[in-house]
C-alpha cells in the first residue's frame, strides 16, 4: 500500500495579485503573532493578504492591512479585522530586511499565509514595484502563450 506524503502545510490564502505588480528578489518565512480569535478564524479559511504590506516600527516589522474577519462563535475578547499583526523574525532578518527597504526602494509584499505543522505562518517576498509597460508586457506574453496552445491543440486532434 502506497503511503502518500504530507508536507504538513495548508495554505489559507494567496496573494495572487502580487506576482503580477512586483519582481520578487527574496522569499521569507516568518511566524505571525495571532490572538485566539484570529487563529480559529483563519482556521476556516477566512483571511485575505491582497493590499496588505510589511514594515518595521522600533525595529520590529508589523504586517499592515491584512484583514482576518471576527470569529463569530468569540467572545467580548474578540479581536480587530484590520489591525496591525506582529511578524516573528529573528534581530538579524529583521535588520536585513530595514537594510534593503531603506536603500534600495524595494518594499515586502505578502505572498502566502498557511499553517505549518499547526503554527501559522507568511511567506514574504522583498519586491520591486512593476511599472505599467512592464505589466501590459506580461499580460501580452500570457495572452500569446494561451492562444499558442489552443492553435497547438486543434493542431493536435
Amino acid at each position: 500500500m502506497k503511503r502518500k506524503i504530507f508536507s504538513g502545510q495548508k495554505i489559507i490564502c494567496l496573494n495572487r495579485k502580487a506576482k503580477f505588480n512586483y519582481y520578487f528578489h527574496e522569499l521569507i518565512e516568518a511566524g505571525i503573532a495571532l490572538k485566539g480569535s484570529e487563529v480559529k478564524s483563519l482556521r476556516d479559511g477566512k483571511a485575505s493578504i491582497a493590499d496588505s504590506y510589511a514594515l518595521d516600527k522600533n525595529g520590529e516589522m508589523f504586517l499592515i492591512n491584512s484583514h482576518i474577519p471576527l470569529y463569530r462563535q468569540s467572545s467580548y475578547n474578540n479581536h480587530d479585522p484590520k489591525g496591525e499583526r506582529k511578524l516573528l523574525l529573528n534581530k538579524k532578518e529583521i535588520n536585513k530586511l530595514i537594510g534593503r527597504i531603506n536603500q534600495e526602494g524595494l518594499t515586502i509584499v505578502p505572498t502566502k499565509l498557511y499553517f505549518f505543522k499547526g503554527k501559522a505562518k507568511i511567506e514574504l517576498a522583498v519586491a520591486k514595484g512593476k511599472k505599467l509597460y512592464d505589466k501590459r508586457q506580461v499580460k501580452k506574453k500570457r495572452d500569446w502563450n494561451r492562444e499558442k496552445a489552443r492553435i497547438l491543440s486543434k493542431n493536435n486532434k
